[in-house]
C-alpha cells in the first residue's frame, strides 16, 4: 500500500474577532422573524447585508431582495419590507408610507448614531463633511438625512482642497462606519489642517466592529505569506480589511467569497496564512476555508485575538413575541 503524502506544515494565524458584528446579527434576525410572523414573501430593500451566501439564503426561507419599493407587486402591498443594514435616506420610508407599506428598518445602530450626528451638525447650524465612499449604500443613506446640498462628500485629499465652504467656521464631520482609521486619520489631518474650526460628532462614527476587526488583522498580518479575508466585493469594511493586512506586513492579501474563489496556484508556497472575515460574512466560511487548507496542508491554528466583543443590538418591538429554533440561531449567527 502506497505511503499518503506528506501534507506541508502550514500556521493559519485565525483573527478573532472577525465575521458577524451586532448590527449584522440583528439584521439578519429581522428578516428571519418576520418571515416566521408574517410569513414569505417578506420584502428587503437592497441586500440586507454585503453577503451572497446570507442573501440566498434568505431567498430559500422566503426572502425577496429589490431594489426599490415600486417593485413590490400590487397583490403583495400587504407583506412587511425591511430596509438594509446599511440605512437608507428618509425618503425610502416617506415612500414607504405613501404607498401604504408596513415597513421594518433594520439599519444598523452605530449607522443610525452616525444620522443623528449628521442632523446635530445642521441643528447647530453648521455645513456637514462626511468621509465616505461615494455609491455605498451607507453614505446614500446618511447624506439622505439632510435636504440636498447640507451635506459634502469627502473621499479624498483633493475633494478637500477643493471644497470652499460659505462659512469656515460653521463646519461640522461625521464618517462612514466601515472606514480604515489610518485612511480617515489621514483626512481628518488635512480637513483639520484647512479648517481650524472643524467640529466633530459626539462620539467616534466608526463603528467597534470596524475597529476591532482591523487591529485583530494588524495582529495577524505580520509575516503572513498570505492573507483572506472572507466578504464581498461590495463590502466596504472587508475590502478596508485586505488594505489592513497589506499595510501590516503580509506578502498578498486577498478578498474571497468562498474557498472557490482561492487561487491555489497563484500563491505559491506558504508557511504562514492570516485569515478574517468581514462584519457580513458568516462564520461557516471561515471553516470551509480552513477545511480547503486542510486538505492541502497539515494546519496548526494559532488565535490572534485582540479583543472580545457582547455587544448584542435587540430587534424592534413588534418582533419581540417571535421565538427562534436552534437551526434559526445557526443561521443567523453565520454557521456558528
Amino acid at each position: 500500500m502506497p505511503a499518503l503524502p506528506i501534507k506541508p506544515p502550514l500556521t493559519i494565524r485565525l483573527c478573532q474577532p472577525r465575521g458577524f458584528c451586532a448590527g449584522v446579527d440583528r439584521a439578519i434576525q429581522i428578516v428571519v422573524l418576520a418571515l416566521k410572523k408574517y410569513g414569505a414573501p417578506v420584502y428587503v430593500r437592497h441586500e440586507i447585508v454585503h453577503n451572497r451566501y446570507v442573501v440566498e439564503g434568505l431567498q430559500q426561507l422566503g426572502a425577496v431582495f429589490i431594489e426599490e419599493l415600486h417593485e413590490i407587486p400590487a397583490e403583495h402591498r400587504d407583506a412587511p419590507v425591511v430596509f438594509s443594514a446599511h440605512g437608507v435616506p428618509k425618503s425610502v420610508p416617506a415612500d414607504a408610507v405613501a404607498r401604504n407599506l408596513f415597513y421594518l428598518d433594520a439599519t444598523c445602530p452605530l449607522v443610525s448614531k452616525v444620522h443623528k450626528q449628521a442632523m446635530r451638525h445642521q441643528r447647530l447650524g453648521r455645513h456637514v463633511l462626511l468621509i465616505g465612499h461615494a455609491g455605498h449604500p451607507e453614505v446614500i443613506g446618511t447624506m439622505g438625512q439632510l435636504p440636498p446640498g447640507a451635506v459634502t462628500l469627502i473621499e479624498t485629499e483633493a475633494d478637500i482642497d477643493r471644497f470652499e465652504p460659505e462659512d469656515a467656521s460653521a463646519l461640522g464631520f461625521v464618517t462612514q462606519t466601515t472606514l480604515s482609521v489610518e485612511d480617515t486619520a489621514g483626512l481628518l489631518k488635512a480637513l483639520e489642517q484647512r479648517f481650524p474650526d472643524l467640529k466633530a460628532p459626539a462620539a467616534e462614527s466608526i463603528c467597534y466592529a470596524t475597529t476591532n476587526r482591523q487591529e485583530a488583522v494588524k495582529e495577524a498580518a505580520p509575516g503572513a505569506d498570505l492573507f483572506l479575508v472572507v466578504g464581498a466585493p461590495n463590502s466596504s469594511n472587508s475590502k478596508r480589511l485586505v488594505e489592513v493586512a497589506e499595510r501590516a506586513g503580509a506578502k498578498m492579501s486577498l478578498l474571497v467569497q468562498r474557498a472557490s474563489e482561492i487561487p491555489w496556484d497563484e500563491i505559491g508556497a506558504v508557511a504562514t496564512v492570516g485569515l478574517s472575515a468581514g462584519a457580513s460574512a458568516p462564520e461557516i466560511i471561515v471553516g470551509e476555508i480552513i477545511d480547503a487548507f486542510r486538505e492541502r496542508f497539515d494546519v496548526r491554528l494559532d488565535l490572534a485575538v485582540t479583543a472580545t466583543e457582547l455587544e448584542n443590538f435587540p430587534v424592534m418591538r413588534a418582533l419581540r413575541d417571535v421565538e427562534l429554533t436552534a437551526a434559526d440561531m445557526a443561521f443567523v449567527n453565520g454557521g456558528n
